[in-house]
């Protein structure tokens, strides 16, 4: 089992940063790719993020790129968001997840799940 423990989510205004960071524990070496999803109120939840673990491959979805940035740091076993620009349309609760592939977790076929950590961007 992998346990992912989501924080640094909280309010900002139209404009502003925030990061993110997602730390695993458990039986780590089990998964491959980590990443981010968000579920905004009334909507389905979506791929925000994904990275592998070796390479570092990356991949984001077009509402994001230019503005968000994911990294890990492989020795803390922790996924960080970086979010710059944030738009109010940003606002929701944010997830981490965990698989055995970046595609994988692009079409939500994630093994494990964080609990989400809530970001509201106000104009």
């Amino acid at each position: 089992q992998v346990q992912l423990v989501e924080s640094g989510g909280g309010r900002v205004q139209a404009g502003g940063s925030l990061r993110l960071s997602c730390a695993a524990s458990g039986r780590t070496s089990s998964v491959r790719a980590m990443g981010w999803f968000r579920q905004a109120p009334g909507m389905e939840r979506k791929f925000v993020a994904g990275i592998s673990r070796i390479a570092s491959i990356t991949n984001y979805a077009d509402s994001v790129k230019g503005r968000f940035t994911i990294s890990r740091d492989n020795a803390k076993n922790t996924v960080y968001l970086q979010m710059n620009s944030l738009k109010e349309e940003d606002t929701a609760v944010y997830y981490c997840a965990a698989g055995q592939a970046v595609g994988d977790l692009i079409r939500d076929q994630c093994d494990y799940w964080g609990q989400g950590t809530q970001v509201t961007v106000s104009s």
